[in-house]
């Protein structure tokens, strides 16, 4: 039962373990080391079904049968196609700035989607139009991103296949081949398991947005904005990078040390929630050295390193790899470029948030806090 308080109520920075509402999506039990998706073990789901199976789940409450698997791949295909008037200008978009900057593009080509078909507040929609808006944008998303590097990198666009599957079309829409089997395998469960993962910052934002009544668009983009922050998404490519910094195992120590002992981040170290192994992480070690290769041999080894390091210098601290690190390997082995690696996070977390915005617009109530002013007193009159 909510408690009714007259004024303020002083909470942790950054509402660390502060509970702001209720959801049937899924749960991180952050000492369990273990996270769900609705009532499955997310990393099973991973292991065990598809990525348009565990996005059913998102937006049904349960997994489906054949029947229905083949309704909602039919039902998907369609709405991956980008529309004329996003085609016109998209390598515009591609073009702009001297870096190339994928989520900023997203966000720029998901507006004009919402204006071309008229996207509705949330507030005015019936759950139907909401369900049918989120769905265009999650499947849309992959192939606005893979067009913006393509473009940027002076190749041709691609269009989706209706046979292959959302992460074989994933792969194919980057790198302009039909991916192997293996590497599908690969990739699909890391998409699985980072769709949703409680109310991370970019989750919240996006609840924050919808809470207001506005569209979906405008919810997804706030969420991107929050995701392409290096200390949330934004960090799969930094973590591969650490490890080519490294260059040997001989180097492992030395390097720890030094980045500690300044107070320097070890990217693809430590969780906000996690006081154990991440379970993604494990789940993406074993795909990672179940690809084989030199690659994934380093990056175990180098995480044993760092944790023992951490646990000698950081006593008490509990921070282990994360999923980032191991991401990173996985997407490399995979045959993705690493200006691409948060875009990848992107494709699967899109679904989480659309799944967090319709749950969020059934609740007519908006999230509007309070901050306690610290600032020179005002001059009373």
């Amino acid at each position: 039962m909510p408690i009714t308080v007259d004024g303020p109520v002083e909470v942790p920075p950054g509402l660390r373990n502060v509970v702001v509402t209720t959801t049937e999506l899924g749960d991180v039990r952050g000492r369990e080391g273990f996270y769900h998706y609705r009532q499955y073990p997310a990393i099973e789901l991973a292991r065990t079904k598809t990525l348009e199976d565990v996005w059913f789940l998102f937006l049904e409450g349960r997994l489906p049968d054949e029947a229905e698997r083949t309704r909602f791949a039919a039902e998907l295909a369609p709405l991956r196609v980008m529309p004329d008037e996003l085609r016109d200008v998209l390598p515009a978009i591609a073009r702009a700035g001297a870096r190339f900057a994928p989520l900023p593009g997203l966000r720029t080509a998901l507006s004009l989607i919402a204006a071309v078909r008229g996207l509705p507040p949330l507030w005015d929609a019936d759950p139907a139009r909401r369900k049918a808006d989120a769905m265009l944008v999650c499947a849309v998303t992959p192939t606005i991103l893979a067009a913006l590097y393509r473009l940027r990198a002076g190749d041709a666009v691609l269009e989706p296949r209706e046979d292959l599957s959302a992460a074989a079309n994933w792969l194919y829409l980057v790198t302009g081949e039909k991916p192997t089997s293996a590497t599908v395998a690969a990739l699909e469960p890391y998409l699985i398991a980072t769709i949703d993962h409680g109310f991370n910052a970019s989750t919240f934002t996006a609840r924050v947005v919808a809470s207001t009544g506005a569209d979906v668009v405008s919810a997804i983009s706030a969420a991107i904005g929050a995701f392409s922050g290096p200390l949330h998404g934004g960090a799969p490519d930094r973590a591969l990078a650490a490890l080519d910094e490294i260059g040997s195992p001989d180097r492992i120590d030395d390097w720890v040390r030094a980045k500690i002992t300044s107070g320097d981040r070890i990217m693809g170290f430590g969780h906000a929630v996690y006081r154990t192994e991440d379970p993604r992480s494990v789940l993406l070690r074993d795909i990672a050295v179940g690809l084989g290769g030199e690659l994934g041999e380093f990056a175990t080894t180098v995480e044993r390193r760092v944790v023992d390091l951490l646990a000698e210098l950081k006593p008490g601290r509990e921070l282990y790899a994360n999923v980032e690190f191991y991401a990173g390997v996985v997407m490399e082995l995979c045959g993705l470029p690493r200006s691409m690696f948060t875009p990848t996070f992107a494709v699967s977390r899109v679904i989480g948030w659309s799944a967090n915005i319709l749950e969020q617009a059934a609740d007519s109530k908006m999230i509007r806090p309070a901050a306690r002013y610290v600032g020179p007193p005002p001059q009373v009159r």
